[in-house]
């Protein structure tokens, strides 16, 4: 029987780790099928998660079936429900809920992450950005409001987290919500931050910017009071205040995708899995971890990978490599990002670009703005469906962020 690498998601992570093993594989003279690079997800398809804070959100897909059918991937519509590590075993289940196993010589998990859903009355008369139905949902419902009777609920938006998501959906409400209800319309926008700061995980260096670009959108801002209930005509905070509004997104972090329970490993309070250097589950020598669902470190300073786009790109063509090397008996290259970067999105203000971990500004307004544009609509979308432009594409050692 042929070996087989065997890749759950199709994310960022999962499909650059896919081209990864598969460049290798090509390099080694070893990409005639002997070795299979399988891929286990619902659909042959990027969803461009990063972008689903915009309008339009049901246009943020890429096509993979042809990348993968000019590489040599198999793609395999399904759903993974369980790994068995002691049989080396996959379970997923297709579009008809029907169950099959598949098995694996070497595994990657690249499952990504999901919103975290605190227990709180009435979240689910929330909205969020998390994934693309989602997204087109609140982009159906934001539509719809301008047929509702005019009042302070319908022209009010909360949004609950003044993180980097929260901050980019409500810097681009403003302008959402005046298409749907009229230009002259009186909305209000309000960011609900449990912390003392809005964006907390951002640190205070770009934070004057953050805040001068929310205040000239007209964003407000409840700090130190979060929601402690959701109704369909708005929340209550802590303090006791109450919103009405009718649209409540909720973007309040994220967690590693739940099957990660499933693997006897070490995990941070984010559910993601200790890795190796070589990005290999600690204590499985058959297992690898890519994207949101690995804890790695990025440089010999104590950093880690955070839950991102911009390390999900890079962590998969390093676990491609990696998996295919371990399979082939070749020297690994360790995986290593030693730049950090933000380039965060305040709607049409403009955006703030920062360099390192301390996040220092090198760009603001319309030419973080620019740069926040490329990257969105260029620089995170698939390779041309061309067999060497994408395995050239996957080299582990490929400087995104100069």
């Amino acid at each position: 029987m042929s070996q087989r690498i065997l890749i759950i998601g199709a994310g960022f992570a999962g499909m650059w780790t896919a081209l990864g093993a598969m460049r290798l594989l090509d390099r080694q003279g070893k990409a005639d099928g002997t070795i299979e690079v399988a891929v286990i997800a619902p659909q042959p398809e990027l969803h461009i998660r990063p972008r689903l804070y915009e309008k339009h959100a049901a246009q943020m897909r890429a096509p993979l079936s042809e990348i993968f059918a000019n590489v040599g991937v198999r793609f395999i519509r399904g759903h993974a429900t369980s790994i068995s590590t002691l049989e080396n075993v996959v379970t997923y289940a297709d579009a008809d809920g029907v169950a099959s196993t598949i098995s694996y010589s070497k595994l990657v998990l690249a499952t990504g992450s999901v919103l975290h859903r605190p227990d709180i009355d009435g979240l689910v008369y929330t909205f969020n950005v998390d994934q693309l139905a989602d997204a087109a949902e609140l982009e159906e419902h934001i539509h719809q409001l301008g047929r509702l009777p005019e009042t302070k609920a319908r022209n009010t938006v909360v949004v609950a987290g003044g993180g980097f998501t929260g901050i980019e959906t409500a810097a681009e409400m403003p302008h959402r919500l005046r298409s749907a209800l009229g230009k002259d319309a009186d909305i209000r926008v309000i960011i609900v931050e449990r912390s003392s700061a809005i964006g907390p995980d951002l640190g205070p260096g770009p934070r004057p910017v953050i805040e001068q670009a929310l205040s000239e959108l007209g964003v407000e801002t409840r700090l130190l009071s979060p929601i402690i209930s959701v109704d369909h005509e708005g929340v209550t905070l802590t303090c006791g205040d109450r919103i009405e509004a009718s649209t409540v997104v909720w973007t309040t972090g994220v967690r590693a995708n739940p099957i990660t329970r499933q693997i006897d490993a070490v995990k941070d309070s984010f559910g993601r899995l200790h890795v190796d250097r070589n990005l290999k589950v600690v204590g499985h020598e058959d297992i690898f971890a890519t994207g949101d669902v690995a804890c790695a470190a990025t440089d010999d300073r104590g950093n880690r990978t955070m839950m991102s786009c911009q390390h999900a790109q890079n962590l998969g063509r390093s676990s491609g490599y990696n998996v295919a090397a371990d399979l082939l008996g070749v020297e690994p290259i360790p995986y290593s990002q030693e730049k950090y970067v933000t380039c965060l999105d305040l709607g049409p203000w403009g955006a703030v670009y920062t360099e390192g971990w301390d996040r220092q500004i090198k760009l603001t307004g319309a030419e973080a703005k620019k740069l926040k544009t490329a990257i969105n609509t260029t620089w995170i979308y698939p390779p041309v469906a061309d067999r060497a432009a994408a395995l050239e594409a996957a080299d582990p050692l490929r400087i995104v962020v100069a």
